[in-house]
């Protein structure tokens, strides 16, 4: 065979760069996407924020504040700054609202407004940086009447312990690590242990959730519930955790009241000492939309505060266009910015055409609240917008919705349906709901089975299996039956 050369035309789909960015974009978080448009604001001139970090969206656009190309950026930012700083003094002076004269972005100008909020800033900084654990045991082990040598073996043991204050660790273990030459053994470590579970906040130091309990008891005064429950914790755990009343009274040789009140003074303990000292850091949502009832009628917005304001940088602009044809790279970074600016406009449009047809399709919910869910799916809201199911998925992922009854995730409208009765469907949503609802309502000293709560659901028209209501219980952290029993 001679090698030979053929042309031959064909049809293919290939996504433009704008097109790819788009995808990107409706697919990131409001996080992500900060961070995304921060990346382009350092690395693109031709791009910048409009003043505020807040406000709707608005595409490319010259205001007076903007500055001209005979007037320098620097000039321009100070003049800006100078007529804010004269407007926000205006306010002040104002006694007529209380609202105008606030700084409710906590970084007023005023002199007076800082030193009022001096005292309020340090609280707040001292409550963010917290003290850990271990700072809190070393300050008072840095208090206690022991001796140099005890001290330091002391702080050894607290180097040990968890985030939740348990040391895991076995004293041989420790022991090890020490070196011979201090002549330390098992009992300087024991008697160290003890040191440390007598430390603030009690239960610290335990080397099992039995013993971390016990410790907590001892520090209680006396009293006739302490001193049974100290002897259920100690003997009998095991019975208390698999609700066996029964044969714990016939134990401890107690009545009801006695064990009842037991019970509940063993239920206010609290099996992690040191999470009261933990680092871990709150993190907040923010709603891309939010949803009010305006006329009878539920209807979505665009949160401000989560969208953007960008646009095009008319100093470079106007340079730009007076030298055409010199401006070299800024020409293709002026068509990024350009794009950039219209993607993050359609990915927003196209959150509230979802949002809306999610809450148009969801109204009962928003009315009567998780019991009246309808089974929904990502194929029926991608055909009612004729949009692709990709995009609608990309869309409804790490997207929140603000209402009445709480943030939700888009994500958290749609759900699988179970078949009833009378022919229709029901959402699994609505039955997590009403299991929530039968198990609030049952008597606790006869909880409902999982077999009960089927033939429950099933007289109300909704014919949904045992192991299903076992799985939607377990998603709701609800315990099986045994473990809701009370006395």
């Amino acid at each position: 065979m001679k090698p030979t050369l053929q042309l031959k035309l064909s049809q293919h789909l290939t996504l433009t760069p704008q097109l790819q960015q788009s995808i990107k974009l409706l697919q990131l978080s409001t996080l992500e996407l900060n961070q995304e448009i921060e990346r382009f604001l350092l690395e693109n001139p031709m791009l910048e924020r409009e003043d505020g970090d807040g406000g709707d969206f608005s595409g490319p656009a010259t205001t007076s504040t903007t500055p001209s190309s005979n007037e320098s950026p620097t000039d321009s930012s100070n003049e800006s700054q100078n007529n804010d700083s004269d407007n926000r003094n205006d306010r002040d002076n104002d006694s007529g609202s209380i609202d105008e004269g606030m700084d409710w972005s906590g970084t007023g100008s005023g002199a007076s407004s800082k030193s009022d909020d001096d005292e309020d800033t340090d609280f707040q900084e001292f409550q963010a940086a917290g003290t850990s654990l271990r700072d809190h045991l070393d300050l008072q082990v840095a208090l206690s009447p022991l001796s140099d040598r005890d001290r330091l073996l002391v702080r050894f043991i607290i180097e040990a312990l968890d985030d939740d204050g348990y040391l895991y660790q076995e004293l041989e273990e420790l022991l090890e690590l020490l070196p011979p030459e201090l002549d330390i053994d098992l009992d300087d470590l024991a008697i160290a242990l003890r040191h440390v579970q007598q430390l603030e906040p009690a239960g610290v130091g335990a080397r099992t959730p039995q013993e971390c309990l016990g410790l907590q008891l001892r520090a209680m005064s006396p009293s006739p519930e302490r001193d049974l429950a100290l002897i259920i914790v100690e003997q009998h755990l095991e019975l208390l955790a698999e609700r066996n009343f029964a044969k714990l009274k016939k134990l401890t040789d107690c009545d009801d009241d006695a064990l009842r009140a037991a019970h509940a003074l063993i239920c206010r303990l609290d099996p992690h000492p040191g999470s009261q000292h933990s680092s871990e850091e709150t993190r907040y949502v923010l709603p891309d939309v939010v949803v009010r009832k305006i006329r009878n009628k539920w209807t979505v917005s665009l949160n401000a505060e989560a969208m953007p304001r960008l646009r095009i940088n008319q100093l470079y602009a106007n340079l730009l266009q007076q030298n055409r044809g010199q401006g070299g790279g800024l020409t293709g970074q002026l068509q990024e910015a350009r794009w950039l600016i219209k993607n993050v406009q359609q990915r927003f449009d196209t959150i509230l055409r979802v949002s809306q047809a999610i809450v148009d399709q969801q109204r009962q919910f928003f009315d009567h609240g998780e019991v009246a869910m309808r089974p929904l799916t990502l194929r029926e809201i991608a055909d009612q917008l004729e949009l692709h199911e990709s995009t609608v998925s990309r869309v409804t992922t790490q997207k929140y919705m603000a209402t009445p009854r709480g943030v939700f995730e888009l994500k958290y409208f749609f759900g699988s349906h179970v078949a009833t009765d009378t022919g229709g469907a029901a959402s699994s949503t609505a039955i997590r709901a009403l299991i929530r609802q039968l198990v609030d309502a049952e008597d606790r000293k006869k909880p409902l089975s999982d077999a009960k709560i089927a033939d429950l659901l099933g007289q109300q028209g909704i014919v949904v299996a045992r192991r299903t209501i076992a799985k939607y219980r377990e998603s709701l952290n609800i315990p099986p039956v045994s473990l809701r029993k009370t006395i």
